[in-house]
């Protein structure tokens, strides 16, 4: 039950904003009672708080797996945009501006281990992107994977980057085309072109 209980929620949270969603409305939403919900998680931020691990490991698996897979370096990225961005549901709420605004104490910890995950992830990503002669040899790995996370946390800021303006499916894939143009050798380029027509 509590595996269920964190998979509806992280629906809800997704579609509807970790404000919007109530205990009163997850339970009736599952068909069960508040105190069923309670026997699992102490409070609403406790739930949170598991819904956002849960949703972290599932991508960080996601990303895992698509990095076993040994494709091209610029591939890898833009398989990786898609899959977060099935897993995050589109982001029809900015789940991370409300994280932050209600729940600042998860949202840094969330940030923590994802600039872990992502620094490993980017930087792996790099150095095979020098070795295969897609990215350029000069370029500074430890500067560009910080510019990359700070970046891709930096999109998703509303007051910069209001959702009616900015989709979040349009605004992922501008600033992945922008990382990669910044670092892509000629190679490089004519790869990423290729995937842009199939986009």
């Amino acid at each position: 039950m509590k595996d269920k209980i964190i998979e509806k929620a992280n629906d809800m949270f997704l579609n509807l904003g970790f404000k919007s969603v109530t205990m009163d409305d997850l339970a009736t939403e599952m068909g069960i009672s508040k105190k069923t919900i309670y026997t699992h998680f102490q409070n609403k931020t406790a739930l949170v708080k598991a819904t956002t691990d849960h949703l972290f490991c599932t991508i960080s698996d996601g990303i895992d797996a698509i990095v076993d897979q040994k494709n091209g370096p610029i591939e890898e990225l833009y398989e990786i945009k898609a899959f977060v961005l099935r897993h995050l549901k589109n982001e029809k709420t900015a789940p991370q501006y409300q994280l932050q605004k209600y729940y600042p104490k998860i949202y840094k910890a969330l940030k923590a281990r994802q600039f872990d995950m992502m620094q490993e992830c980017v930087i792996e990503n790099l150095e095979r992107g020098i070795n295969e002669d897609v990215f350029r040899k000069n370029i500074d790995i430890q500067f560009i994977s910080r510019i990359y996370f700070i970046g891709a946390i930096g999109i998703k800021d509303q007051e910069m980057f209001p959702m009616q303006k900015f989709p979040i499916t349009q605004l992922m894939a501008d600033y992945l085309e922008y990382h990669v143009r910044g670092i892509a050798t000629k190679k490089g380029l004519e790869i990423l072109n290729n995937l842009l027509i199939k986009e």
